[in-house]
């Protein structure tokens, strides 16, 4: 549903984001320039020895993170995202708990982690594709993430090197998301923005 407000043309109402969460913005731009950041560190790890590890801290991180949104979401985005938040720690106190697993288990626990998360992207962002309008790049990222993690489940050649391509690719959906997220934020905190609708 759109609504029109004086001097700003069309705009669109946001109903999975809390506007009181808006003036936290700035902290959703600064840890996806930071998963964004890893991304790009994650190919320099050790693959022996650390990315067991690497794949637990990025699950609890990504659990964190989900956490955090749950203080700028509204109604049943924050239950949604605070099961989401404590699955994602499940899952990576898992991947901790067994570091010196094989590949395939490690790359099981990893793959649940991205198909959970892409399956999450892809449904907010059809459910909300009429009042969001960067609602396709979560689309793009959650069918990414389910790819890879039906690849990262497979036996499509099994070699260490692919789980940190893994790794560094989920750390960017996420670096991307956030900061969609912040940009997302600040367009419901700027003035003028479009309030709660007014009783008829």
């Amino acid at each position: 549903m759109a609504t029109r407000t004086p001097g700003m043309g069309m705009r669109r109402d946001i109903d999975d984001l809390d506007p009181g969460g808006a003036r936290y913005w700035w902290l959703f731009l600064v840890t996806g320039s930071l998963w964004i950041l890893f991304s790009l560190v994650v190919f320099r790890f050790n693959i022996n020895t650390v990315i067991g590890i690497a794949i637990g801290a990025v699950c609890i991180a990504a659990g964190v993170n989900e956490m955090l949104t749950v203080g700028a979401s509204s109604g049943g985005w924050k239950v949604v995202r605070g099961v989401l938040g404590v699955l994602f720690v499940l899952i990576g106190i898992v991947a901790l708990a067994y570091p010196d697993r094989t590949f395939v288990e490690v790359a099981a626990i990893f793959s649940f982690f991205l198909v959970l998360k892409g399956g999450f992207d892809v449904v907010s962002a059809l459910v909300l594709r009429h009042e969001v309008d960067l609602w396709w790049v979560p689309l793009l990222v959650g069918v990414a993430e389910i790819l890879l993690g039906f690849w990262a489940a497979g036996n499509f050649g099994r070699e260490a090197v692919l789980l940190v391509v893994w790794v560094g690719a989920a750390a960017l959906a996420r670096g991307v998301m956030e900061i969609v997220l912040a940009i997302r934020l600040r367009e419901i905190g700027r003035p003028g923005a479009p309030g709660p609708p007014a009783p008829a």
